[in-house]
């Protein structure tokens, strides 16, 4: 009989991703998260000291004790704020994250990964696996040495597509391990501390969800690095940072939709609204730069109203991300360097609208395509609000009517940038920020440049005041759940038997041995199904009866060999090659599987059906429905869909009439 069963398995991968992690102190990114990662250690430790000194301020009763306390308690928030001032100017250091291409882009708000903790899965599991499973846990010590390493690896992944196989791989693993060794009513003795990636503040919990949870926001985390750093000077660049900023936003919004009162503030749905939309903004500013790369400033007409309707849709954007940034209790932690940033990109993508409009108004004479109303339609689209004065199609045919109002755009520009630069100048981190400096002074030059040039000396008519540019985009942003799928892991634990039968939610009477030897009438028992393979039926009186098999009994081992994963026929075979000495078999027995929930069996003159309650999507790299994340506090209760599981033809040892019998 083979030794080799089919596995458990969500997919296999091709390479082992474990390696491509980012080590420590080599690269600026990792430099930056290892500072974070000490600064949430010395936040934690002030933390434990002031919890400690608000308890024994309010058990004594002693005035100088109370003075003491209270004046070690004011120096301790001092710490605190000192520290979470220094992880927020950590936070706002985004020039790290920046591509490193000459090419001079605004630049993107990316999101420091969460720090967390060494955990050691060694002796729960070791613990667990002889308590419930009933082996020895040495035989395990390659597995558990494997999670460590997997787990170890994900705390520093690479800002690539191996860090985020990495990142998925581990997430994949974790829904084996919670059928495996997780269950409500069985926590395994596992404590996961993580720290919030905006404010430092630890965290810590039992359950696999909150390790889950904090997983796939690094996930979403580190595709906002992805994008940041993608060179945005080529149509390619542009795409794969447009495709990680709606992956990010897909796992923010997933992570939001699934879960209420998580335990840190990163997780809690106001902050994760607040990603999402920010990501959104982010992926709209890269559809602008798309479009920008395909229009020069002597372009037709319509490209150039084009360009400013997508100016003004990003501009939008980026004022929606503004509000959720500036509501309770988003505001007490989020980086005022983004806050600041939202409002300079929301002037500076409205002055463009502007520009970009006055630039077509402007340079571009009566064309032919206006003669049949095509211009005056595209002129009465471009503006939220009607125009004062002649008629767009009179406007468009005059030239000194067209200058006014190109005129007057161009001086809404200029004021737009003004105040981008003004808020710019708000804030110290962005004045670090050389690209940003540069990109916000040419842009003003341009336009006051374009403004002078139409300005003439004999004007006197006071400019009238240019309406707000209808917004209006070509592409607007998908939120797209990361593809799970794309990284395919094998059960680690798959040595233990199918994940069907051998769970957290099935618990069997200790493991037995038997020896069946051959009679006249053969060894007395039925056998149906797969992995295992079920013992259907027991004759009275025969062998296998006197031997205590019983109805419902599990076959794991034939002659010392593991058979957990052995096909029908091939059990079959061994049982038929077994000598005069008879045959040992491993038997299990399964306690109240309908109350367990996990595998019924029911005998039927067809046959058995079993029927295998997984989650809704048993691979959570789909990424569907919430029971791929075991919850902390779930909104949507993930009922089960029956997968059924398709079994082999019952094989008849000596039970049942004569001519289903066959001699052993």
């Amino acid at each position: 009989m083979s030794d080799a069963w089919p596995k458990d398995e969500l997919s296999s991968p091709a390479g082992s991703t474990r390696k491509a992690c980012d080590p420590p102190q080599v690269t600026l990114r990792s430099r930056l998260q290892h500072q974070r990662a000490r600064i949430h250690q010395q936040i934690n430790k002030e933390m434990l000291m002031r919890a400690g000194a608000e308890n024994l301020f309010r058990a004594t009763t002693n005035h100088k004790v109370r003075e003491t306390v209270a004046l070690e308690l004011s120096i301790v928030n001092s710490n605190l704020q000192l520290l979470k001032e220094e992880l927020e100017e950590l936070n706002s250091n985004v020039g790290v994250y920046q591509t490193e291409s000459e090419a001079v882009n605004v630049p993107m708000i990316p999101l420091g990964l969460k720090e967390t903790k060494e955990v050691d899965f060694s002796l729960p599991l070791k613990d667990f696996i002889c308590r419930h499973y009933g082996e020895a846990a040495s035989q395990y010590e390659a597995e558990i040495k494997e999670l460590n390493e997997l787990r170890q690896a994900m705390r520093t992944p690479s800002r690539n597509e191996a860090g985020l196989e990495l990142l998925i791989e581990y997430y994949n693993q974790l829904y084996f391990l919670e059928q495996r060794f997780f269950h409500p009513g069985n926590m395994l003795a596992v404590q996961f501390h993580w720290y919030d990636s905006l404010t430092g503040v630890p965290s810590s919990q039992r359950a696999l969800a909150f390790e889950k949870g904090s997983v796939l926001f690094n996930v979403g985390a580190l595709y906002t690095q992805i994008g940041t750093r993608q060179n945005r000077s080529s149509a390619q660049g542009i795409g794969n940072a447009i495709d990680a900023f709606q992956c990010a936003a897909g796992a923010f919004s997933y992570l939001k939709e699934n879960f209420s009162n998580a335990p840190s503030l990163d997780m809690s749905g106001a902050s994760l609204e607040m990603l999402v939309r920010l990501m959104l903004a982010q992926v709209q500013e890269c559809v602008f730069e798309r479009v920008l790369l395909l229009v020069l400033e002597d372009s037709d007409f319509s490209s150039l109203l084009q360009v400013a309707q997508e100016a003004a849709r990003v501009s939008d954007m980026y004022w929606l991300a503004l509000q959720t940034m500036q509501q309770a209790p988003v505001k007490d932690y989020v980086p005022f360097s983004w806050v600041t940033l939202a409002q300079v990109k929301n002037e500076h993508f409205r002055a463009l609208s502007h520009y970009y409009a006055g630039l077509a108004l402007c340079n571009h004479a009566q064309s032919s395509e206006w003669d049949d109303g095509l211009g005056e339609r595209m002129l009465h689209q471009l503006h939220s609000s009607k125009l004062t004065g002649p008629p767009p199609g009179i406007m468009l045919k005059d030239p000194e009517e067209r200058r006014r109002l190109g005129k007057a755009h161009l001086r809404r520009a200029v004021i737009r940038h003004e105040e981008a630069m003004r808020i710019h100048g708000l804030c110290r981190v962005l004045r670090k920020m050389d690209i940003l400096q540069e990109v916000l002074a040419s842009v003003h030059k341009r336009s006051l440049s374009a403004y002078s040039q139409i300005d003439r000396e004999d004007d006197f008519c006071q400019t009238a005041e240019a309406p707000n540019i209808q917004p209006k985009t070509q592409h607007k942003p998908d939120v797209k759940t990361p593809d799970f799928s794309k990284v395919r892991v094998t059960d680690i634990f798959q040595q233990l038997g199918p994940l069907s039968v051998f769970s957290a939610r099935n618990q069997w009477r200790p493991q037995r041995r038997i020896r069946l030897v051959r009679a006249n009438s053969g060894l007395g028992l039925t056998l149906r199904g797969d992995s295992p393979v079920l013992v259907a039926g027991v004759v009275p009186g025969g062998s296998a009866s006197e031997a205590g098999l019983c109805e419902g009994d599990y076959i794991v081992a034939v002659n010392g060999t593991d058979c957990k994963w052995a096909k029908h026929v091939e059990v079959v075979q061994a049982l038929k090659a077994c000598s005069d000495g008879g045959v040992e078999l491993g038997i299990v027995t399964m306690l109240s599987p309908k109350t367990l929930g996990q595998r019924s069996v029911f005998l039927t003159p067809c046959g058995i059906n079993e029927s295998a309650v997984h989650p809704r999507n048993p691979n959570p790299s789909k990424g569907a429905s919430p029971t791929s994340l075991l919850t902390w506090t779930r909104k949507k209760g993930g009922a089960g869909g029956g997968v059924s599981k398709r079994l082999s033809s019952a094989f008849s040892l000596s039970f049942g009439a004569p001519r289903d019998a066959e001699a052993l």
